[in-house]
This record gives C-alpha cells, sequence and structure tokens, in this order.
C-alpha cells in the first residue's frame, strides 16, 4: 500500500506537473513568436531545451506504470510516448529555425494537444491518490 502512495505522490503527479509546465512554457514560447515578440532564434532554442528531458521522463513514467502493475496508466501513457519515440527516430522532435514559421500553427496545436492530455493524466493521478489515501487511512 505504501508503495502506491509512493508511485501516485512522489512519482507520477510531480513528473506530470513538470510536463505540464514545460509543454504551457513551449506554447507561450510558440505565441511570443507569431507575435513577434521573439526571434526564431531564440524561440526554439528555449523550446527544444525541453524536449529531450520531456521524452526521457515520458518514458520513464510509461516504464514504471507497466512494471509497477498500473494497467490502466500504463495503456493511457502508450500512445504517446510511442509517438515521442517516433518523432526521436525520424529525427523530427526538435524545432528547426529555418521552418519555425512555416511549422507554427500545427506546432501550436499539438502542444495544446498535449496540455489537455497532462491535464487529464493530472486528474487521474489526483483522483487515484485521493483514493489511494482513502483506502489508507480509512478507519
Amino acid at each position: 500500500m505504501g508503495l502506491d502512495l509512493f508511485f501516485w505522490f512522489v512519482l507520477c503527479l510531480p513528473l506530470n506537473f513538470a510536463f505540464l509546465a514545460s509543454t504551457f512554457y513551449q506554447v507561450l514560447m510558440l505565441s511570443d513568436l507569431e507575435a513577434d515578440f521573439i526571434n526564431p532564434y531564440d524561440a526554439a532554442s528555449r523550446i527544444n531545451y525541453f524536449i529531450v528531458p520531456e521524452f526521457i521522463g515520458q518514458g520513464l513514467l510509461c516504464a514504471f506504470c507497466l512494471l509497477t502493475g498500473h494497467w490502466i496508466m500504463f495503456l493511457i501513457t502508450v500512445p504517446v510516448t510511442c509517438y515521442h519515440v517516433m518523432l526521436y527516430m525520424k529525427r523530427k522532435h526538435l524545432i528547426d529555425v529555418t521552418e519555425v514559421f512555416r511549422l507554427l500553427n500545427a506546432e501550436k496545436k499539438f502542444r495544446i494537444a498535449k496540455i489537455a492530455y497532462y491535464l487529464t493524466i493530472i486528474f487521474i493521478s489526483i483522483f487515484r491518490l485521493v483514493l489511494m489515501l482513502v483506502y489508507y487511512f480509512r478507519f
């Protein structure tokens, strides 16, 4: 029982909050680029700084879900992890400075969809955490 609380409270929830924050920051950078508040080189370098750690963290979260036996959470995290692996294998995971304006709307929509995905995962994690706490501290 203590390991489930550790998994949900120490691993799953902080990782998902970090993913949400980094994706939100990336959307802000793309919006600033669209409004011409930042140059393309700075925007691309700031966004690319967060991409590979996010991919690694998402892969670790998926692996932890598999290894701890949280099958539904594993099935929810597998598609995004596979998509990240596919982007990395095709070398399309980083934003190119020369093509950033051509792909701006698609990149922004992709990251907004990722924000919705991470919010869903956070709600599921909070629900599971509360469920575990109620079960663990019942009288």
